[in-house]
């Protein structure tokens, strides 16, 4: 027996029940699956129009650049711009998402790399599960079409998020993950990126960067 199973054990002895009672494990399925859901704030809410504003202006707060497109055509023009505005390389780490497939950033001059960062790559590109309206926080997962080293190691962080995908609370984020991925395919990490990383731990004075990327830019696709 293991120390779990020791635990649990001890448990069901003090409460005096067995560990194969039905009943009870079909009152916890039934608690959990009409369970109510918290206080939800008001600020993240509103139609689409009103989440992508509220978003923007979330995200802005915290030093991330937020822009707005009507296509993914128009989002690889965005990026290339983006690079060319901080003078960075025309080259991006990113992850095998088909949904970043369809960029056409060899047009606009990018050249990109599929796999996770080792730490030299200068710019990552991902693409968003969704985003939080309320606090302007995006939701990125992991996996093989999105490595967690690309949220953290580069410099320069680029984000996709489809407008769609904009959430008024972080509850109905996660409900559009699970709704995407089903109960047996979750991923193993959920990354919540909120701004750049940031640190005042030194003489309380704000430095970006400190914990990876020092830029995080936002291109919400309509």
């Amino acid at each position: 027996m293991s120390a779990r199973d020791d635990i649990y054990t001890g448990i069901r002895r003090s409460l005096g029940v067995a560990a194969n009672d039905s009943a009870r494990r079909e009152a916890v399925r039934a608690r959990i699956a009409e369970a109510k859901g918290g206080i939800r704030p008001v600020r993240g809410e509103g139609d689409l129009e009103q989440r992508i504003a509220t978003f923007s202006a979330q995200a802005r707060s915290v030093s991330a650049t937020v822009e707005t497109v009507a296509s993914m055509q128009e989002a690889a023009a965005a990026i290339a711009a983006f690079l060319r505005s901080h003078n960075l390389p025309a080259r991006l780490k990113a992850g095998g998402d088909e949904r970043l497939a369809v960029l056409p950033l060899d047009a606009q001059g990018v050249e990109v790399s599929t796999g996770i960062s080792d730490g030299s790559d200068l710019n990552a590109l991902s693409h968003a599960e969704a985003g939080v309206s309320e606090t302007g926080t995006l939701l990125l997962v992991s996996g093989a079409h999105n490595p967690s080293t690309l949220n953290f190691l580069p410099d320069n962080h680029i984000v996709i998020l489809k407008a769609g995908s904009i959430a008024p609370v972080y509850e109905d984020a996660f409900a559009l993950v699970r709704a995407r991925y089903g109960k047996e395919e979750m991923p193993r990490t959920v990354n919540l990126i909120t701004g750049p990383s940031r640190s005042a731990d030194i003489e309380q004075k704000l430095l970006l960067g400190a914990h990876g990327p020092r830029r995080l830019h936002i291109v919400i696709v309509r």
